[in-house]
């Protein structure tokens, strides 16, 4: 069952083999300009709530799928079925079935990695871009990017344990599920997630396990009810596939993104505070690989699910980029 937001309507969608649950709102026919909001791990659709009322308000048609292996969506279930050349070949059928030539993207987290590389296989479906959390890394043909973590973070790094079947599951399964997304949602340590051998995931979260202020137990028990229904292989695949997507981008080794694009994080994300990235994101690396980067907002005490915990800030930052359109 749908959670019931006002204003928002859902359907299913054929899209490169796999049936898409789409949420959506806005102007249903005529020619409303579409924003795609692509969401991470571990989250779905209902994480954009707050961006979709916002972006209806103002005439937009926001589009908001569940990617593949999540909520209503199909997870396909071989763990090679998630590279982001497979998440990119959905959005862009999903894309032509909305019937735009172009579209808005907005990514958080997974969906900012998958929008960035939409942008980069199929730049002239994108009309602008937004991303949250994680910025644009351009391939480095000399490591992978396991290899790259390790490097820097040793093999306890989260993206590192996530990386054998069913593990994590396991792990999963022993926590109540609505007290391991409290969990997750309330984590704001700034620093990278490492997982002490004699430590879960979970318990090596700096949260109490407590509801965060900006969720409702509702909410909570949104999330619950899917993921109970479909499990965390789904997400965790696409940890899974992270090397196997370096492998297949090697063609585009050294492209640029240059699709116009504006970038927001809080600066106690683990992802800004992840080793070289503020160096990189503020002295020019990033700029070099995204020559039409038009702004980099920090946002102060906030964590990594920017999205939810400041809704109308991060609304307001889409609406006013995407307007110069």
């Amino acid at each position: 069952m749908a959670a019931t937001v006002e204003g928002v309507r859902h359907r299913t969608v054929e899209a490169n083999g796999v049936r898409l649950h789409v949420a959506e709102a806005g102007p249903e026919e005529g020619g409303a300009p579409v924003v795609l909001l692509l969401h991470g791990f571990p989250d779905l659709w209902y994480g954009w709530r707050h961006q979709m009322a916002a972006l209806a308000a103002r005439g937009y048609r926001a589009v908001a799928p569940d990617l593949r292996g999540y909520g209503d969506s199909d997870s396909p279930p071989d763990a090679s079925s998630y590279t982001t050349f497979h998440v990119v070949g959905d959005l862009v059928a999903l894309i032509s079935e909305l019937g735009q030539p172009q579209v808005f993207v907005v990514g958080h987290d997974w969906g900012a990695i998958v929008a960035w590389q939409l942008c980069l296989l199929r730049p002239d479906l994108v009309r602008a871009l937004v991303n949250l959390s994680v910025a644009y890394h351009p391939r480095r043909p000399e490591m992978s990017p396991l290899q790259t973590i390790r490097a820097a973070c040793g093999e306890d790094h989260y993206m590192c344990r996530f990386q054998e079947p069913g593990v994590a599951e396991a792990e999963f399964a022993l926590y109540d599920i609505k007290y391991a997304f409290k969990k997750t949602f309330g984590m704001c340590k700034p620093a990278p997630l490492i997982l002490p051998k004699d430590k879960s995931f979970f318990d090596s979260l700096d949260s109490d396990g407590t509801c965060p202020p900006w969720l409702s137990e509702e909410d909570i028990s949104y999330y619950a009810e899917k993921f109970a229904k479909t499990g965390f292989t789904g997400g965790l695949n696409y940890y899974r596939c992270m090397d196997r997507s370096w492998e297949l981008s090697a063609p585009w080794t050294g492209a640029l993104i240059k699709v116009p694009s504006k970038f927001i994080v809080g600066d106690l994300d683990i992802t800004y505070n992840a080793p070289g990235v503020q160096d990189y994101i503020h002295k020019g690396g990033f700029k070099a690989s995204v020559p039409n980067l038009e702004d980099v907002v920090i946002m102060e005490g906030v964590s990594h699910f920017i999205n939810q915990e400041k809704p109308n800030e991060v609304s307001d930052h889409i609406c006013e980029f995407f307007s110069k359109f």
